[in-house]
């Protein structure tokens, strides 16, 4: 029962953001990419619209991202499909058992969560990948809409520091924590939140910094074999 209320929550919540328009830049510029493509998709239709969160209702594990991609998720529709980043993601995912397959190119590509919910400090991609922070408070209604939906969380990890601090805005709003979260962002860092919840922060896996060696795939995949071990540990 639980489940289903959570997924009829996520799926109208789903509706809501795919609809949005609150913000005439990232309007703006989410449209013009979708219209003038790049020539390596110049073929493909693009989603050109807010990209909504997707996974397992019943998830364990929140994977917060930064935003899609101009012509990876804003392309295909789905949290990082179709680039780079989510090259390293879905293979870091599929190692520790939160995914069926290791990589993704479309929405129709099979790929299945398991325990794992996936979403975004802001859903639309931005210009030069900067989100302003009225942008992100616009989107952080949707975050925290999500954080009460998912009872069954036990481990949220945020890819980068904005998806740190956005989380940790959003966990006071959605009442998960009593006051706003104190410990910086690092990779690695781990936190404890609350009762029975665990905060996790890693580098963002982002060509900024996966091509410079400032995460390696080792990195990445420490940090989703700790959120597996707190998982598994609790489930127990």
């Amino acid at each position: 029962m639980a489940e289903r209320a959570a997924k009829r929550t996520l799926d109208a919540l789903a509706a809501r953001v795919v609809g949005c328009r609150a913000c005439p830049r990232l309007v703006a510029w989410r449209e013009a990419v979708a219209a003038e493509k790049v020539k390596r998709f110049a073929d493909e239709t693009y989603w050109g619209r807010p990209v909504p969160s997707f996974g397992d209702p019943a998830a364990r594990l929140l994977v917060v991202g930064l935003a899609p991609a101009a012509h990876g998720a804003n392309r295909t529709g789905r949290m990082f499909t179709g680039d780079r980043s989510g090259e390293w993601l879905y293979r870091a995912l599929h190692r520790a058992g939160f995914a069926n397959q290791s990589a993704s190119d479309n929405r129709g590509d099979g790929l299945r969560l398991r325990n794992c919910w996936i979403t975004a400090a802001c859903h639309c991609a931005p210009p030069a990948n900067k989100v302003l922070p009225a942008e992100l408070a616009a989107c952080q209604p949707y975050l925290v809409e999500e954080l009460q939906a998912l009872t069954d969380l036990l481990a949220v990890v945020a890819l980068g520091k904005i998806a740190w601090d956005a989380t940790g805005r959003a966990l006071v709003a959605a009442g998960r924590i009593d006051e706003r979260l104190r410990t910086p962002f690092a990779h690695g860092v781990e936190v404890h939140v609350a009762a029975g919840l665990t905060l996790l922060g890693s580098y963002h896996p982002s060509q900024q910094n996966t091509f410079t060696g400032r995460l390696t795939e080792p990195m990445l995949d420490a940090v989703f074999s700790r959120a597996s071990h707190l998982v598994q540990s609790r489930e127990r």
